[in-house]
């Protein structure tokens, strides 16, 4: 027999490379990466997860991180569903949030969608960019007086809660309108700033004539700026409110951190003590549509819990004004009940429009609203 006229070291190379080979191959077939439904391993409810593909490679030993991608995209498609678009008419959003064609070509929803996102931005930006200037005029103007700050903030962030139900009574008036929902909750939202502004007037924020001609007349102005941004843009018009209301927040929680101490030792207000524990708290439940009545109930022993109450009242305002960016996602806390079912139903039956030019394209296209 012949023998190989290699040299060692080849013959060794060629065997290691032939037995990789193989490994691999027996590799691949054994630990092939499996496909679950379901939340991914080492969960503690499965319940807690929506139903998603998850790639699970046995022998890997970053098993955990696909389970934190999951829930990055998660919140990032929740902030893009509330802020910044809204569902397409001619697509359907399924669990995942992915969209689902029901008419039309994939190319002219790409398209519409770019083109909406690109809207939706541009309306962002000149909220912000407005916010941001008004600020900055008041951080000039009131660097040193919180308490005047606080009575011109309150004044004007009043105003787009009964600019938007001005709105809302028009279109009900040419029955565009039948969703009472919006007009409840608005209201007391309304009913909530105004009682901040009360709490600021008795704390002395409207003792000079500058403070209150220059809170006036903005609220004018911005009640004007707002009528019309909310017949037009009704989403641009929330993320402004959004955007003043945050701001409302970080203003109270900076105060609250830097003379919490001496809030503490100073009498609550009368009529914030009226307000926060009064009997009827009907209106006080009604704004805060993330909670369930009753379930906040706030104590007012000193000054302090007042300004820690304002600062919490303006986090749920937030929380309403973003989900009212979602065309029909805002609903009564009122109106949710255990037994109730059908509730849902009727209100997707009842009529509403988004903007004047869909109101004035469907008061054409559609039989008129009937009165429930």
């Amino acid at each position: 027999m012949r023998r190989s006229k290699c040299p060692p070291n080849q013959i060794h190379a060629s065997y290691t490379q032939t037995n990789m080979a193989a490994a691999t191959t027996l590799s691949s077939s054994l630990f092939a990466t499996t496909t679950f439904k379901g939340p991914p391993p080492h969960s503690s409810s499965s319940s807690s997860f929506p139903l998603l593909t998850y790639k699970f490679n046995p022998l890997s030993t970053r098993q955990s991180l696909p389970r934190v991608r999951a829930t990055m995209l998660q919140d990032n498609e929740e902030k893009v569903k509330v802020k910044e678009s809204v569902p397409s008419k001619i697509s359907t959003f399924d669990d995942s949030g992915k969209a689902s064609i029901e008419s039309g070509d994939s190319t002219t929803t790409s398209s519409s969608s770019s083109f909406e996102k690109f809207v939706i931005k541009v309306e962002q930006s000149v909220n912000i960019f407005l916010t941001d200037s008004v600020i900055k005029i008041l951080d000039t103007l009131y660097h040193d007086r919180d308490y005047a700050r606080f009575f011109v903030l309150e004044t004007i962030a009043r105003v787009p809660y009964f600019a938007f139900m001005s709105v809302l009574h028009m279109y009900e008036s040419f029955g565009w309108w039948r969703r009472a929902d919006y007009l409840k909750v608005h209201f007391a939202e309304s009913w909530n700033e105004m009682h901040h502004l009360l709490i600021m007037e008795e704390l002395g924020g409207n003792s000079w004539w500058f403070d209150r001609f220059l809170a006036q007349h903005i609220a004018i102005f911005y009640y004007i700026m707002t009528v019309l941004m909310y017949a037009i843009s009704p989403r641009m018009a929330y993320h402004f409110s959004e955007c003043v209301e945050s701001h409302a927040f970080e203003t109270y929680d900076k105060f609250i951190k830097a003379r919490g101490e001496d809030l503490k030792k100073l009498p609550a207000p009368e009529v914030a003590v009226n307000y926060y524990t009064g009997g009827d708290l009907y209106l006080f439940d009604e704004f805060q549509t993330s909670r369930i009545p009753n379930t906040r109930r706030p104590t007012i022993e000193n000054l302090y819990d007042v300004f820690l109450n304002i600062r919490d009242d303006e986090a749920e305002h937030c929380k309403t004004m973003k989900a009212c960016q979602t065309h029909g996602n805002l609903r009564s806390p009122h109106s949710y009940s255990e037994d109730d079912d059908g509730d849902a139903a009727l209100c997707n039956l009842e009529a509403d429009c988004e903007g004047i030019v869909d109101c004035l394209k469907k008061s054409v296209t559609s039989s008129p609203a009937r009165l429930k």
